[in-house]
């Protein structure tokens, strides 16, 4: 059977001891971002990325065996298990080859070939399988019976039993495999009658491209053609060269009874072969286009959970209208709400000097630092308006994305949060909060509802769940969280945590108030010392007794860092504070067999920066004034933007227009781009040059060459 460590090391080309460890932490119930922060001697410094990796093939392999057990116990019951057959089967590593090896045995729907072999024209088949210069009519005519009428009768049904014969050989399969795969065009044509409603899907009414090189993109947008019923799919090598490459393994002479196998070649390809490895190739293209796109789509969500933070300040945050009012609401340091109301600055009511009374009263009145506006409908009219306000204080104005907000405020946990609200105040909440800490608030919305990614509601739902939640939980865990503010929403993403444990650390403090100490977590109901190792070094504490409580130091490292301060005759508050101190520390001294340097060394840097947040500040951002809609905008034209979306054809940037635009990847540099994470973050600010502008189909082209330097 597999050695199932030795073959994830040849795969993911790491030594096997890496690997040993990994499997054992997880095997553990050791949560990924614990493995990776707090045993790093174990894993050799592994990242998550690659304890990732380990991971899925890790399930990997636990599926094929499961199949493998599968299929030996099916044709063992059959009675047909041989010992080389269970040494082919055991021997595989590939699904593929092995799924072709059990072909022949796999119980089948009545066939062609069945119907055959029920009239007892096996033998002949086997018979002329062989070959040789034999007189096939004669043959033939021996099996005339009252269920084979004629001589043609008998050789239609001796070539459907070789036909599937062919198809089920792992030769025949691997041939014809590998010239889909390497040679096979994908096709898509238009359904007749289809133009008007299928127009968005235009440029592939008569197209064709390599399987091999169509990129993740293009094929998920073909496949959602032909779903949604406006083209045909289809993917095939060259037919002549396919029959031939078969006939050469088939063919022994040139005789009759070869030429009744040539017939059964040609038809098993086209009608069992292609048919069969056709779907095979477009379930393994769709699989790897799946795994770029939900790539795609955990990069840009984790550039977006990091986004920067304003941090603790007092928000005012408003979700614009134009009709219904812009609703208003006031947040404290916490974002807890204060205050809502409407005001209604643009038409159809126009109450201008109205709104601003209220605006400059509410910014006296709650001691607001920072205004954040959503930027859907009236967002920009409303940003005008908000600066050009003669407010008594200093106060920042931001534009925050609105990208999932409605969502979020029509969810149960919007509702369980602020029950006695509607919608449009849980949204201006939301828009308020999500400037204060983008990772706290958009955690409680479904990724997939976020908006940043390329075709994720195409692809396979169950891996894009289990990717975007990868990401969160790494995301959060890299943050640290608040162990007396965070949300349960939020804390259900801590290492070792989940949902239950969360909503019970909630209710602990809601019981007890705030924790005083890491230690306390304890008296949680149902956190037991699992659950406390692998959370507590990811749960902040600020203003703790102990100051190590508000740090990335996991507990069970305090007693070494108590060690240096009595090495040095000094607090552990001191060596926070002093970099003279911290400067004595020999690492050595403190090597053991479960400490090494790589600990040891995060140790150090955490004592240098406790608790540091790893996310960059929040910038203030202005569009141009002059742009406010897709028809004032002129070719030529260079205009600051943010990156919104980041996909393998390029970015895509709000110019202020309520129409993003696209940078295509040739134009994000004046170099070649392979990839547009290495040019662009989401949420960066850049600067971009009107190319094209499509009013008709609200489309722009941008271009960030030589306007970035």
């Amino acid at each position: 059977m597999i050695d199932i460590s030795a073959s994830i090391a040849l795969t993911l080309a790491l030594p096997k001891w890496q690997i040993d460890n990994v499997l054992q932490l997880l095997g553990e119930g050791a949560a990924i971002p614990f493995i990776s922060r707090y045993r790093k001697e174990k894993t050799g410094g592994l990242d998550e990325v690659r304890l990732a990796d380990i991971k899925q093939q890790h399930e990997k392999l636990l599926e094929l065996i499961a199949r493998k057990e599968t299929i030996l116990k099916s044709i063992g019951e059959q009675g047909k298990l041989t010992d080389e057959l269970k040494l082919r089967i055991e021997s595989r590593d590939n699904l593929s080859e092995l799924e072709d090896i059990y072909l022949p045995y796999k119980p089948k729907r009545r066939t062609r070939a069945t119907i055959a072999k029920e009239k007892g024209l096996e033998p002949l088949a086997a018979v002329l399988m062989k070959q040789g210069f034999i007189d096939v009519a004669s043959k033939a005519e021996s099996y005339i019976n009252e269920k084979v009428g004629s001589v043609e009768d008998a050789l239609s049904g001796a070539r459907d039993i070789i036909a599937e014969w062919i198809s089920e050989r792992a030769r025949a399969r691997n041939t014809i495999r590998r010239l889909f795969v390497y040679e096979g065009m994908l096709k898509a044509k238009l359904v007749k009658g289809k133009e008007e409603e299928g127009v968005k899907f235009k440029d592939y009414f008569d197209y064709s491209e390599p399987i091999k090189r169509i990129p993740s993109h293009r094929f998920l947008a073909v496949m959602r053609g032909t779903d949604e019923g406006f083209l045909k799919l289809s993917v095939e090598p060259d037919v002549d060269k396919a029959i031939e490459e078969l006939e050469h393994i088939f063919l022994k002479d040139e005789g009759d009874a070869a030429l009744q196998v040539s017939k059964a070649v040609a038809d098993s390809y086209k009608r069992l072969l292609a048919p069969s490895i056709e779907n095979e190739v477009l379930t393994l293209t769709k699989e790897r286009a799946d795994e770029e796109a939900i790539r795609v789509f955990a990069e840009n969500l984790r550039q977006l959970l990091l986004a920067s933070p304003l941090g603790q300040r007092n928000v005012l945050a408003i979700d614009p209208g134009y009709r219904t009012g812009c609703k208003v609401v006031c947040l404290d340091r916490q974002g807890t709400l204060l205050h809502n109301e409407t005001i209604y600055p643009h038409p159809p009511q126009n109450e201008r000097t109205q709104a601003a009374k209220k605006m400059s009263a509410l910014v006296e009145a709650y001691e607001i630092e920072a205004i954040a506006i959503g930027n859907g409908t009236a967002g920009r009219e409303t940003e005008h308006f908000i600066k050009n306000l003669h407010l008594d204080r200093k106060v920042r104005v931001f534009v925050v994305s609105e990208d999932g907000a409605s969502i979020y405020s029509a969810s149960s946990v919007a509702r369980e949060e602020f029950p006695q609200y509607d919608v449009t105040v849980r949204g201006a909440v939301s828009i308020g909060r999500r400037l204060m800490d983008p990772l706290a608030e958009l955690v409680k919305i479904d990724p997939k509802s976020i908006g940043v990614g390329q075709y994720q509601h195409d692809v396979d739902q169950a891996k894009l769940k289990k990717s975007l939640d990868m990401v969160v939980e790494a995301c959060v865990n890299s943050v640290g969280v608040n162990l007396n503010t965070a949300s349960k929403h939020l804390l259900t993403y801590v290492s070792g945590l989940g949902p239950q444990l969360a909503t019970n650390i909630v209710e602990y403090r809601k019981e007890n108030g705030s924790f005083t100490s890491r230690e306390e977590l304890k008296k949680v109901t149902r956190l037991g010392a699992k659950a406390f190792e692998q959370s507590s070094g990811f749960l902040r504490i600020p203003n703790a007794e102990n100051p190590l409580d508000a740090s990335a130091v996991h507990p069970e490292s305090y007693c070494v860092v108590e060690q240096m301060a009595k090495h040095l005759s000094c607090t552990v508050n001191d060596l926070l504070q002093s970099e003279d101190l911290r400067a004595k520390i020999k690492l050595a001294d403190y090597v053991t067999d479960k400490v090494g340097l790589p600990t040891l060394n995060d140790i150090m840097s955490e004592l240098a920066k406790p608790g540091r947040d790893p996310r960059t500040v929040v910038k203030v951002f202005e569009f141009d004034s002059n742009a406010h809609k897709i028809e004032d905008l002129i070719p030529g034209m260079i205009l600051p933007g943010i990156v919104t979306n980041i996909t393998n054809f390029g970015a895509f940037v709000d110019v202020g227009v309520k129409q993003d635009g696209l940078v295509h990847i040739s134009q994000l540099a004046d170099r070649f781009v392979a990839n547009p994470n290495d040019v662009v973050r989401l949420r960066q600010q850049v600067q971009v040059k009107v190319l094209e502008v499509d009013v008709s189909r609200r489309r722009i082209q941008l271009s960030m060459k030589e306007v970035n330097d």
